[in-house]
């Protein structure tokens, strides 16, 4: 017995074809959920669902949203709506005895997903309302205007993404504790504190979906970590350590951590999660002048920059075997840097430099770029992630204390 209807195949075999419009084709957001939301697919074969009935199923919610539905509404609306109007797919679902509430679930989270596609082809390219931009302070070319996000910050931003379009900021308030504010594709949410008593910058990262690693410095100058695993914040820990400057985070793979930060001799330090526990500290040497930071743009590759005693950006990087020597990249840098990677062997470093703004240089698998100046007017260093292979999303504090945001891509 064929569960799927003959055209589906005709249909979904076609051939992609570059729209004039800036509306994504059913084929580009199905090729986006097999390459970036493959634990959807995951959680149906859970729940007894085939891959080709997956297929058809996410066919048929991804057609209905892209070309019946109103994308003022909600997932939940437009999936009500898709159940009324094409009722054999629940008849389907009863019939093969499937779990109702898994696969309604999931394909609500296809068509948010395919809403937030959709919303990236509009001529807006980025989060949040019309952007407040920092007076006499012009972004470069291609970039947003700042965007004002609010909050009181005591410490420089750290920002990371464990889906597209997803965005999760962390900084130090007033009362020196922990807040948090998200981007969760479709609007900002209010900043939460999630406690803790913090004496530096955060840091943070995450290894897969639904999942957020913090690292901070707490009072008797230990690293101290707290995690988001899908469902709630668990509470803080103590991994040891002197630190004499907030630390940074970056994942190889999946359930690996590796965390870097400045000792008490300025040296730099790297503490790793290998999936089962937490391997003591490894002195990788150095002269530091600032928090590092540290991205991976491999199962095997790490890349950790900071400002040297010299204001110059210097960079160390891991190979799978061994660690190189430092490097300089030069520059005069007035804060620590940042560092996000949009695809394999690509690099974005950003610092504050003289006279307060935003600069940024780039490795494009072949050579660095000369600096760039981005404009704005900060007063931390900045903050960057990158959650697509065109995206790159950047934070710092501003001249009033608030976050402040740019980006470029969509």
């Amino acid at each position: 017995m064929n569960l799927v209807p003959v055209n589906y195949y005709a249909q979904v075999n076609q051939p992609m074809y570059v729209q004039q419009t800036r509306r994504p084709t059913v084929q580009q957001v199905l090729q986006t959920l097999r390459s970036e939301h493959n634990n959807l697919y995951s959680q149906m074969e859970r729940a007894g669902v085939s891959r080709q009935l997956s297929e058809a199923l996410f066919f048929f919610v991804v057609n209905y949203t892209i070309n019946q539905a109103n994308q003022n509404q909600s997932a939940s609306q437009i999936y009500r709506l898709f159940q009324r109007e094409t009722p054999w797919v629940n008849l389907l679902i009863e019939s093969l005895n499937l779990p109702l509430n898994t696969i309604d679930r999931v394909l609500t989270r296809v068509i948010e997903i395919t809403l937030n596609e959709m919303k990236r082809g509009q001529p807006s390219p980025g989060p949040g309302p019309r952007p407040e931009p920092i007076p006499g302070q012009q972004p470069g070319i291609g970039w947003s205007e700042w965007e004002n996000l609010g909050g009181v910050l005591t410490s420089a931003p750290t920002v990371s993404s464990w889906q597209a379009n997803r965005l999760d900021v962390f900084a130090r308030g007033t009362d020196n504790t922990l807040y948090h504010k998200w981007w969760d594709g479709r609007s900002w949410s209010d900043w939460e504190s999630l406690g803790g008593v913090l004496t530096s910058p955060p840091g943070a990262v995450s290894w897969g979906p639904n999942r957020i690693d913090v690292f901070v410095r707490g009072t008797d100058n230990a690293l101290y970590h707290k995690w988001w695993d899908g469902s709630r914040w668990n509470d803080w820990e103590n991994l040891g350590g002197v630190l004499t400057s907030g630390p940074a985070a970056s994942s190889r793979r999946s359930n690996q951590l590796d965390v870097f930060v400045r000792g008490n001799n300025n040296r730099l330090y790297q503490k790793t999660w290998d999936g089962s526990r937490w391997i003591d500290w490894v002195d990788l040497g150095g002269n530091l002048n600032s928090e590092p930071a540290a991205v991976s743009w491999g199962p095997n590759r790490i890349d950790v920059f900071a400002r040297g005693q010299n204001n110059d950006l210097i960079h160390k990087w891991w190979d799978g075997r061994n660690w190189s020597d430092w490097e300089s990249l030069g520059g005069t840098l007035t804060s620590a840097p940042t560092v996000s990677s949009t695809r394999a062997n690509r690099l974005e470093v950003f610092v504050r430099g003289t006279g307060n703004r935003l600069y940024r240089r780039t490795w494009n698998g072949s050579r660095w770029s000369d600096w760039e100046n981005l404009g704005g007017n900060l007063t931390s260093a900045p903050a960057a992630v990158s959650w697509g292979p065109n995206r790159t999303d950047v934070f710092a504090r501003g001249q009033n204390n608030n976050l402040y945001h740019i980006w470029q891509g969509r």
